[in-house]
């Protein structure tokens, strides 16, 4: 992608969630987001369809540099501590953008998605190493992954009451004791 596009993109999405720290998604306009952005109307129509297409690229953006960052390497591995580790450390450098995306009137789409993608990667687990066979897989997926979002989420909206360090081990603990990792 050439360095102007991905410098506007860029521009236009910082100037939506700065926008976000102010007001409501559904109160802010293009208008704004061009001005906040300094780019004019046409080129945000260039890459988004409207406001929703931009908050939805924004999101998976926001979503897919969090994986590339924080996953273990290899298919089909376990979680590590050290990737939990780099989640929580990714989190605490984008407070501030995912208390934006987090706490917004009117995105709850970030906290489903990335649900989303921690209930498949879970199945994906479930599958390939075979864990807690002894547990209804449906119950376990819907449970630990909403257990682990909401524990980020308060995390990150109480202004990370605790350090990467101390809620990695917290976590961690509570992962081993439903058995998801290996001890």
């Amino acid at each position: 992608m050439d360095k102007r596009i991905k410098k506007s993109k860029r521009a236009i999405e910082e100037a939506l969630i700065s926008l976000m720290a102010e007001n409501d998604f559904i109160d802010i306009t293009i208008n704004s987001i061009a001005e906040r952005a300094d780019v004019n109307r046409g080129t945000i129509y260039l890459h988004y369809e409207d406001k929703f297409d931009l908050l939805e690229q924004c999101i998976e953006g926001k979503i897919q540099k969090l994986l590339n960052f924080c996953l273990p390497e290899g298919s089909g591995s376990y979680p590590s501590k050290s990737s939990l580790l780099r989640t929580f450390n990714y989190l605490e450098e984008h407070s501030f953008t995912f208390h934006i995306l987090l706490t917004n009137k009117g995105v709850p789409t970030f906290r489903k998605k990335i649900l989303n993608v921690m209930k498949a990667g879970m199945k994906e687990q479930l599958e390939l190493n075979g864990i807690n066979q002894n547990i209804n897989k449906e119950i376990l997926i819907q449970f630990l992954p909403s257990a682990t979002i909401s524990v980020i989420e308060w995390w990150i909206i109480e202004s990370m009451p605790y350090s990467p360090e101390d809620i990695t081990e917290q976590l961690w603990i509570l992962l081993e004791q439903n058995h998801f990792v290996p001890k």
